[in-house]
């Protein structure tokens, strides 16, 4: 499932009807790499079922095996891991690739961190140009020692600590993966190792943790702040848990519904973790016609099944500090800013410009090419929507990045005329079988 970025797939969206019917969307990302990891890491046999199975998250099962974990696919979505225990990983042999996923390589630097061998890791050329220096600054504090390219960049020599030291350290920039790197280095550190972040970011790991049976303290601070600690050489406990689809995804037919008139599309078992709400928040308060019901908990994530209908919405001014909530999702909001009436800030969003691709420069030119008013600057952005769909007509670069791929995708459902993007090939990375769910609930995106 390994994509050639030398192989581009040209697609093309077109004004479509009503979208109607029920998508299961794919397993969640975030949570998907974790329960391979701490399956890894658990005593014991663990069984997962929803696991996402985009290539980002093969990346992840690949490297674990490389490492001495056993990981099996039982059928679709249905994984099993026979874990090595903390601290119990062996030397790879050969160097780790992950691709497009920078998620799985920060968190694999915690990991690698503190076990006392040498190993080395790379990515696609899109990962190669993203920061790593956020997650090694720490790690360093803890024993590990790095060899990376200028500015922090992959490949990377990881020499990973015998004697690791727990530490407490306040995030500088808001940061859910360098927060998990951290505690995973901990898990294999002697002592009690702190994460204190000012503003909360998702708790995918720390919720994770206590379903494997590791006791993790999550703390107000006199500031506000959050300290988040666990007590080192804990052991997991295998645990069978199913993966919620995820509300990252979900915000693509999300968005489509609300913005193609008469739509009516229902997204079964998505998680509702409070930390990954914002995109629906903003959604809601842009008049965004979406009904929560069945609420449930899996695997300690809250999960519920969600109601899209076609809304007429307006812009709103996004708070800077919904920000973490949603950061992946804000070049979705784009599009359904492009569709509503006045205009949509955001602010605080200057870590858009190192996730994939510079997220923001990428919509504000792809949305100017289709006739939307856009104004942005280095942590903020402006969508002046008229209240109808756009001109559209624009032929849009990707950069490889999947998430700005479907975003125009949706928009050339609703524009004018047709949106075309010049790779979905990297789609996969993070939602199998888009173009075909997409489809099946009315859309008209084809090969372009």
């Amino acid at each position: 499932m390994t994509a050639n970025p030398a192989i581009q797939r040209p697609l093309v969206s077109r004004r479509s009807g009503a979208l109607t019917g029920t998508m299961r969307v794919p397993g969640d990302k975030s949570i998907s790499h974790r329960a391979l990891m701490f399956g890894a890491l658990s005593l014991g046999e663990t069984r997962i079922d929803g696991l996402l199975e985009g290539e980002d998250v093969l990346r992840t099962a690949d490297a674990l095996r490389a490492l001495g974990a056993e990981i099996e696919r039982l059928g679709h979505g249905a994984w099993r891991t026979v874990g090595r225990g903390v601290g119990g990983l062996a030397e790879p042999s050969q160097v780790l690739d992950m691709g497009n996923s920078g998620t799985a390589a920060r968190l694999l630097m915690g990991l690698l961190s503190t076990h006392p061998f040498t190993s080395f890791m790379t990515g696609d050329a899109s990962l190669t140009k993203r920061p790593m220096a956020r997650v090694t600054t720490p790690l360093e504090r803890m024993g590990a020692s790095f060899v990376l390219r200028s500015k922090g960049r992959l490949p990377a020599a990881i020499l990973g600590t015998n004697q690791p030291v727990p530490i407490e350290y306040r995030l500088p920039v808001a940061s859910a993966q360098v927060k998990s790197a951290i505690l995973l280095a901990g898990l294999n550190t002697p002592g009690r190792t702190t994460v204190i972040e000012a503003e909360p970011t998702r708790d995918h790991s720390e919720r994770m943790l206590r379903h494997f049976g590791v006791e993790v303290v999550t703390e107000q601070l006199s500031d506000g702040a959050l300290a988040v600690s666990l007590t080192g050489e804990a052991e997991l406990r295998a645990r069978d848990l199913v993966v919620p689809s995820d509300p990252s995804s979900a915000g693509f037919p999300t968005v489509a519904a609300l913005i193609r008139p008469g739509s009516e599309v229902r997204l079964p078992g998505i998680s509702v973790n409070p930390r990954r709400s914002g995109l629906y928040e903003t959604l809601t308060e842009m008049g965004g016609d979406l009904t929560f019901s069945n609420e449930r908990e899996e695997g300690g994530e809250p999960v519920a099944d969600l109601l899209v209908r076609a809304s007429f919405l307006k812009g709103v001014e996004v708070p800077p500090e919904r920000a973490p909530s949603m950061i992946d999702e804000y070049p979705i909001l784009c599009i359904a800013a492009a569709c509503a009436e006045g205009p949509t800030i955001m602010r605080g969003v200057g870590e858009l410009r190192v996730k994939e691709s510079d997220r923001l420069a990428m919509m504000a030119d792809g949305l100017t090419a289709c006739g939307v008013k856009v104004e942005a600057g280095e942590d903020w952005m402006v969508v002046h929507g008229t209240g109808r769909p756009p001109r559209g007509g624009a032929a849009v670069p990707t950069a490889m990045d999947h998430r700005i791929a479907m975003s125009f995708l949706v928009l050339g459902l609703a524009s004018d005329e047709p949106v075309r993007v010049d790779d979905g090939s990297f789609i996969d990375t993070s939602f199998p079988g888009f173009v075909d769910l997409m489809n099946g609930l009315g859309a008209a995106i084809g090969e372009g």
